[in-house]
């Protein structure tokens, strides 16, 4: 998540961490790990978040689509634009707390959000249960046969 003061935000999120008593994978200058957060570069989702217990993030469609396909819960901290949506469909399925939009981010907010999302097994098992259906889906399969009823929608219209 990338904010007007990106060092501000940093010192908040690894204090919410400890506060939280959790590690945490940050993206940044790997130089700035310490022993509990590990800051990584640029690092695919598909890889990543299958490794962690949850997942936070702005709630970008791609993002909230590999968290939920990774089968993790997610704590969303929308910005703008369709974020927010996304942030309440995680929330309305199950597969994480309320959203934090980023504006409302203090310490103790996110240490909350924090420790709910990484103790609750319902977001957990939610996650789980939906990353299992998004990996048995054939989006693509799906996708072809949409275009091609509009494909013949469209040349029987002619």
């Amino acid at each position: 998540m990338k904010t007007g003061d990106p060092e501000a935000t940093d010192a908040l999120v690894r204090t919410a961490l400890r506060r939280a008593n959790l590690r945490g994978v940050l993206p940044g200058d790997p130089a700035t790990s310490e022993d509990d957060i590990l800051v990584v570069g640029d690092t695919p989702h598909d890889w990543l978040f299958p490794r962690m217990a949850a997942v936070v993030h702005h709630g970008g469609a791609g993002t909230t689509a590999s968290a939920l396909r990774a089968g993790r819960p997610s704590l969303i901290c929308p910005f703008f634009g369709d974020q927010p949506y996304w942030a309440a469909r995680v929330h309305e399925l199950g597969a994480g707390p309320a959203p934090l939009p980023v504006r409302k981010l203090t310490v103790a907010d996110l240490a909350h959000r924090l420790h709910a999302l990484t103790r609750h097994a319902s977001y957990t098992g939610t996650a789980r249960r939906l990353g299992r259906a998004l990996e048995a889906e054939d989006g693509i399969a799906q996708a072809c046969q949409v275009l091609d009823r509009l494909g013949g929608a469209a040349s029987s219209s002619r």
